[in-house]
């Protein structure tokens, strides 16, 4: 009698996510991400960088110093309130103590390297962390409103390699750090001086997250998680988790972290109805496949009518465009609060893709419509400055070990 053949936990056959999303596979996964730690968030002098610290770590800070607990409220609002860099700005905290801050610490900002602004308004920001590393990060003005969207990075290049995706073609390099993903919304606030932090109705210009930048949030959890917590906290950044969205290719273990411990939005990124081609254009569905994806979805704790899941979906021409796409699509989605945004596809060099003409968009649109779910087509933003949906590339390279220490292999295999 022949074997059984092996399936992999996430191919089983009983459609159970169980051996998915236990501590052991989060602690894998987080044991992968450690590989891809970010730097210390010092100098060569040895500040350090107050950015990034929880209340907890910036308290702990304060009694080694000597001061006491209270520091930590006044640093809090001078920080993410007010948006000061400067110590010597913070009129709260006398002079002398002003002084010994600047001595032992600071309150950083990522580099820009260049700014660019589309001619529909779309601001990219190329940033430099303090190893030389880079990334992207967007601002999406609203069309009608004096508002926007603050697309960000979590990692340098992206370990995904989605074949639609520019940026899938730039290896992983490493994680950002709680510091450096915080400040990239802190710096594009600092370009259109937004601060002090709005409070209450007052409109705000820089008014929602959306972590859909370079890189898999998931696959940075903790820096994510600690960097959402500090901009979510009231007496500072003070932004609602109804105003910050995570988008995830679907790593399933982490998804059901997120949601119970953040309770952000959640966008997905699908484009796919069906395993096999899934599988090959976003190849992370070989280990979490369709089925667990969307039961994932079903489980988020904070899925409602009025907080949809978003389902984002690329339209490539002949590839996942069909009606029968779309009908397969609003099949696999049924009974979930969501609504679908199609992608135009946006080219970039080398791509062998083609976006799905207007009236193929349409029909799509009009068969996921039909079926109750809001199907917006995603009008291209910011293609002039490779700012679209998944242009975003930066020339950061994988510093190999053995460039490090001459003599040892680069364990990462680059």
């Amino acid at each position: 009698m022949s074997a059984a053949p092996v399936t992999s936990p996430s191919r089983s056959r009983d459609g159970t996510a169980a051996s998915l999303l236990n501590d052991e596979e989060r602690t894998r996964i987080r044991a992968k991400s450690a590989q891809f730690a970010p730097p210390a968030a010092a100098l060569p002098d040895g500040r350090r960088d107050l950015v990034g610290l929880s209340r907890e770590e910036l308290t702990d800070i304060m009694v080694e110093i000597g001061e006491k607990p209270f520091r930590t409220k006044q640093l809090w609002h001078w920080i993410y309130h007010q948006g000061a860099t400067d110590f010597s700005r913070m009129s709260s905290i006398a002079r002398p103590l002003q002084e010994k801050l600047a001595e032992r610490f600071i309150v950083g900002r990522p580099g820009v390297v260049t700014e660019q602004t589309s001619q529909d308004s779309t601001r990219k920001f190329l940033f430099r962390f303090r190893d030389g590393q880079e990334a992207e990060t967007v601002y999406i003005p609203d069309r009608q409103e004096d508002r926007g969207a603050v697309c960000i990075s979590s990692q340098v290049g992206c370990t995904l390699s989605c074949t639609f995706c520019h940026t899938g073609t730039q290896a992983l390099v490493r994680n950002l750090g709680a510091a450096e993903i915080v400040g990239q919304f802190m710096a594009a606030r600092d370009s259109y001086g937004e601060w002090p932090s709005p409070k209450g109705d007052t409109p705000r210009l820089l008014s929602t997250i959306v972590l859909m930048g370079m890189g898999e949030p998931l696959y940075n959890y903790d820096n994510v998680a600690k960097a959402m917590r500090i901009i979510m906290d009231g007496e500072g950044i003070g932004l609602s988790r109804r105003r910050i969205t995570l988008s995830t290719s679907g790593v399933v273990p982490m998804m059901d972290q997120c949601g119970a411990e953040l309770g952000i939005n959640l966008a997905v990124s699908l484009h796919a109805v069906r395993d096999d081609l899934r599988d090959e254009i976003v190849p992370l569905n070989r280990k979490y496949p369709i089925r667990e994806v969307i039961a994932a979805c079903r489980r988020y704790p904070a899925a409602s009518n009025a907080r949809r899941i978003t389902f984002e979906y690329i339209m490539l021409r002949g590839v996942n465009d069909s009606e029968a796409d779309a009908r397969e699509l609003v099949r696999l989605i049924s009974g979930i609060p969501a609504k679908v945004n199609l992608i135009p596809f946006n080219p970039w060099p080398g791509s062998s893709y083609r976006p799905s003409t207007r009236e193929q968009l349409e029909r799509f649109a009009n068969i996921v419509m039909d079926a109750g779910f809001a199907s917006p087509i995603r009008m291209p933003r910011g293609r002039d400055i490779l700012a679209a949906c998944g242009q975003l590339r930066t020339e950061s390279q994988r510093l190999r070990r053995a460039e490090r220490t001459d003599t040892a292999p680069d364990p990462a295999g680059a």
